[in-house]
Order: structure tokens, then sequence, then C-alpha cells
């Protein structure tokens, strides 16, 4: 990995970002100029549609696990709904099972938990050498498209320890901690995944049901706040590009160099 090449931290994101800056001027990336005045949600009642949609759409893998406890994570996910909020919020951080930064850095510094780090197909540049629609990423440093995007420098930053996903849809990042959660039952999974509001909201309840613990961070830019507009995103219909913001790529950026540092382990099954 990249960072893995220097003494420290600050020294790779420098030669990380000097590089970006002269592929920026000789191969420059399709950006959003402007930031469109968007509200996070554009309409109402998004946990009962929510809670159709993911009903309707959830395929065997889900069910196989579901009936594995049904009663209890049904239980769970009303108390989720009683509760309103699933959430605190802090700046673009929607914090799940925390009540604040601190607790989740304490829950990082655990060795006993699985860092899973996530991104959201919808912020990978128009360019992406591996695809937007897709759960791969090449994340190549050297590659003039990956050296600019903020997904690639944020896999090259996490701890070699994490576990990366790029999630197409809502039902795959739901169907990938399940599997996690099986392959580790002695360790509790804390994730860091970027979405749209929309996202996080509905993910919110079913991450409570399954008892994961994390950090959803709000995407900016043409993100999805209707259903319609999020169900045409599950199928790959996304022709916008959604960003995370300056200050809240330092956010991230400072929680991976923890993460690093004293970071969560994980081992791949198998």
């Amino acid at each position: 990995m990249f960072w893995d090449q220097f003494s420290d931290g600050e020294k790779a994101e420098a030669a990380w970002d000097g590089k970006a800056r002269e592929l920026g001027a000789s191969h420059p990336l399709k950006i959003l100029r402007t930031l469109p005045q968007m509200p996070g949600i554009a309409e109402g009642a998004i946990k009962r549609k929510g809670l159709f949609y993911l009903l309707r759409h959830a395929n065997g893998l889900f069910w196989r696990y579901f009936f594995r406890q049904p009663l209890c994570y049904t239980l769970r996910l009303f108390r989720s709904y009683l509760r309103g909020k699933s959430y605190v919020r802090d700046g673009d951080f929607f914090l799940y099972s925390f009540s604040s930064l601190a607790q989740f850095t304490e829950k990082l510094r655990d060795p006993n938990s699985l860092f899973v780090l996530g991104f959201s197909y919808c912020h990978k540049p128009f360019e992406c050498p591996s695809g937007r629609f897709t759960d791969q990423c090449i994340k190549d440093p050297e590659h003039p498209v990956c050296r600019q995007c903020f997904i690639g420098k944020c896999a090259h930053a996490a701890p070699p320890s994490a576990k990366l996903l790029w999630i197409p849809t809502i039902h795959y990042i739901g169907e990938q901690m399940f599997v996690l959660k099986e392959a580790h039952p002695d360790k509790k999974i804390v994730f860091l995944i970027t979405a749209c509001e929309m996202s996080l909201e509905m993910f919110g309840d079913w991450g409570y049901m399954a008892e994961l613990e994390g950090i959803g961070v709000r995407l900016d830019g043409r993100i999805c706040n209707t259903m319609r507009a999020f169900e045409l995103s599950e199928k790959g219909v996304k022709p916008g590009l959604t960003v995370v913001l300056d200050e809240t790529q330092k956010r991230m950026l400072e929680i991976l160099k923890l993460a690093r540092s004293r970071g969560a382990q994980y081992t791949a099954p198998g």
C-alpha cells in the first residue's frame, strides 16, 4: 500500500497530494464545479417507504441470515423504529450506536473490533477504470484517475487490516455485514461508510437490528433525495456525481490515521 512506503502519514499524504495535483493538470477529471443546493431528503415518510423497499428487494442471502435469529432481529428493528432517529448527527457524520465521536474512536482502538471502510459507488469518478456501478476498485496509485480519487486515497490511507467495500446497492452492504458477523462472531464490526442521507436514514434501523456500530458519512453533490432517484441509483442509473466535502474528508482521514496507528484487526474468512 502507498502509505506503507513512508515513515508517517503526513509524508504519505503530502506525496499523494503532490502527484494528484500534477495529474490534475495533465489528466483533469470531470468534477462538480459548483455544489447544487439540494435538501438531503426531499420527501416525507422515508422510514415507511424505506422499509417497504428493503423488504421488497431483499434476496435469499438476507433472509437466510435473518431467519437464524428472527425474533431478536424483529424486536430490535421495531425498537429502532420506535426510537425515532437511529443515529446521532455530528456534521456530516451519522453515528450509529455511539453518542459521540470519542466513543467511536475508543471502540476503533479495541483490537477485537473489525474495521470496515466502505464507499458508495456514486462518488467514484466518471472515469473510474473499474467502472462506477460495481463493487470493484483497482486503487492503483500510479493510475492518473485513481491518484486523483478520494476513494483511492482513503483505500491506501486505511490500515492494511481494514476490510474495504465498494457499494453498488444498499442490500450489498447489509449482506456483507451479515457475512462478516458470521465469519467473526467474537468480534464487533466498526464501520466508516459513505452514503447519501436517504441511504443513511434507511440503513440506520437495519444496522441497529444487526447490532452494527459505526459512522455513516453524508455525501453531498448530486445526491439521491427522492425514492424514485434512489431506486434508479440502485440499478446503476446515476448520471450525477456525489462528493465528500473538504472538511469531512479531513475528518475521515484523521479516523483512518487513528485506525492505522492503533487500528482494529481484520482477518479474511478462510
